[in-house]
């Protein structure tokens, strides 16, 4: 479930409380290949922020019931507000991708080890980043994801550039036993990261998330999550906005939830993490770009929330 604000031409609502399974073309499934699709457009940008050689092969071997541009002269033949959709994706998930990229490898160089990818879906960190020595990264995602995305890398005969473990769990089960199980040691520090997860979380789910890692971060063990405030619910319901949810048969303000949330830094700061939090727009223009268009408007509401413990 590696899903982002924007993701919503992709996928149907999710509801935590649905213990549905899906693939890489159905449900939440389908917010993986959206992330990847993106990653695979900005690989193509002279300018790029991130360069995912194995995003575009995903797309490529999914087919998805929808269009899905793999390149940027796909986005050329496709209806307008969906072009720009996909274009104001494809540029703030280039800035949102380097900034968690420079998080774990920063992390990983000061020393810590170990790092968990809650939601990985068709994350691909563990082979394009250099990693130290001795780095250890655990993926989490739904078992049909992970194995979509093993069966088109090893396809592609893409080989990881640290120690790989994927632990195929729900989140909404006991993912940490599993983590532990594929050895996850919770006396070392950690490095997570929960990319795109948040806005598609019920308040309860989000805060037992919360919780889990805290119990299994030793001191020193750092986070980093994606936080959308409830401010952007006036842009989703704009008219403009849920005409390109309704092209692919989609209702966008049914896909976020926001009721009794907060932002994640109180919870955390109440744990015992030191918290800082950067908006999307400012992280953008430290790296030169200027968020526009449909996505542009959205993650103003956008926070990029790093904590250490």
């Amino acid at each position: 479930m590696s899903d982002i604000p924007g993701l919503l031409l992709l996928v149907e609502a999710f509801r935590m409380e649905e213990f549905e399974q899906w693939d890489i073309v159905t449900g939440v499934g389908l917010t993986a290949l959206g992330v990847a699709a993106g990653r695979a457009l900005e690989t193509e940008r002279p300018d790029r922020l991130v360069s995912d050689p194995y995003a575009e092969a995903f797309v490529a071997a999914a087919d998805p019931p929808m269009p899905v541009p793999r390149r940027l002269a796909d986005i050329a033949e496709l209806p307008d507000v969906a072009r720009d959709m996909w274009t104001s994706l494809s540029s703030y998930l280039g800035v949102r991708s380097r900034f968690f990229d420079r998080f774990l490898t920063t992390a990983a160089a000061g020393g810590i080890a170990q790092v968990v990818v809650a939601a990985a879906g068709l994350d691909t960190r563990a082979f394009r980043l250099d990693w130290p020595p001795g780095v250890e990264l655990f993926e989490i995602d739904q078992a049909r994801v992970l194995e979509f995305k093993d069966g088109v890398l090893g396809g592609l005969g893409a080989r990881p550039r640290c120690a790989r473990h994927v632990v195929p769990v729900d989140l909404r089960d006991d993912w940490p036993v599993a983590l532990r199980d594929a050895g996850f040691d919770r006396g070392r520090a950690t490095v997570w990261l929960a990319e795109g997860l948040l806005p598609f979380l019920p308040a309860d789910a989000e805060r037992l998330l919360f919780d889990r890692i805290s119990h299994l971060s030793a001191p020193g063990s750092r986070l980093a999550v994606e936080h959308l405030a409830p401010s952007v619910r006036p842009i989703i319901e704009d008219p403009e906005y849920r005409e390109a949810g309704r092209q692919l048969g989609v209702d966008i303000v049914e896909l976020w939830h926001f009721e009794g949330k907060e932002d994640p830094g109180r919870p955390l700061a109440a744990a015992g993490w030191d918290v800082r939090s950067v908006t999307a727009p400012e992280v953008a223009v430290q790296y030169g770009r200027q968020l526009h268009g449909l996505m542009g408007r959205t993650v103003v509401h956008s926070r990029f929330v790093t904590a250490e413990r």
